[in-house]
């Protein structure tokens, strides 16, 4: 059961897209994807809950939240494999855990805690809330943006995480992811 919370070795740079719904994580991903020519890992909530809802009209329950981390690490090894030198995800663990702790009274799961904190990445890309809320079946917190910003923000702060806050328009949040992994690019292959 571990083991299918456990990352893959890999030589590449990991970069996480990590904030609140509705906050333009996807859309970054696709875009940095294409401009390194490198693969994305979308998020597999996304898919798991959508087809949950349309069968049951419920959005996620605590008992998901497992199943829905075991599915977001597959995905992230088996693309893993396809990446060139950066891999972009749209999620990881850690973003699990917040809305675990969100959305059930601080309830963790001890093995979504352990695999959130023993997973590494090089950077995090927290996407800030000055983008226009877009609802769809999934997002049911648009009053709480700032809330779930500031949780978002403390969860890397708690764990120590390497990141930085991506605001203003597209252009700009790429412009400053860019120029960051650019820097760890350097860094890692030695460019």
């Amino acid at each position: 059961m571990e083991e299918d919370l456990k990352q893959r070795a890999v030589n590449l740079v990991k970069v996480v897209l990590f904030g609140p719904e509705s906050t333009g994580k996807t859309t970054l991903a696709r875009l940095l994807a294409e401009h390194y020519e490198t693969v994305w890992v979308p998020e597999f909530a996304r898919d798991y809950l959508q087809e949950k809802f349309n069968r049951t009209q419920i959005i996620c329950e605590y008992s998901d939240l497992l199943p829905i981390a075991k599915g977001q690490i597959r995905l992230e090894n088996e693309l893993a494999m396809e990446a060139n030198r950066v891999l972009i995800c749209d999620t990881d663990l850690l973003e699990t855990l917040v809305y675990s702790r969100q959305y059930y009274e601080g309830r963790v799961d001890p093995l979504l805690r352990k695999y959130a904190e023993l997973n590494t990445y090089d950077l995090y890309l927290l996407t800030d809330i000055d983008v226009p809320w877009e609802p769809d079946d999934l997002r049911d917190r648009p009053h709480q943006r700032e809330e779930m910003f500031r949780a978002f923000e403390q969860t890397l702060i708690d764990y120590e995480r390497d990141y930085i806050r991506l605001s203003g328009s597209q252009d700009q949040r790429m412009e400053t992811a860019i120029d960051h992994i650019d820097r760890l690019l350097k860094n890692r292959f030695h460019e």
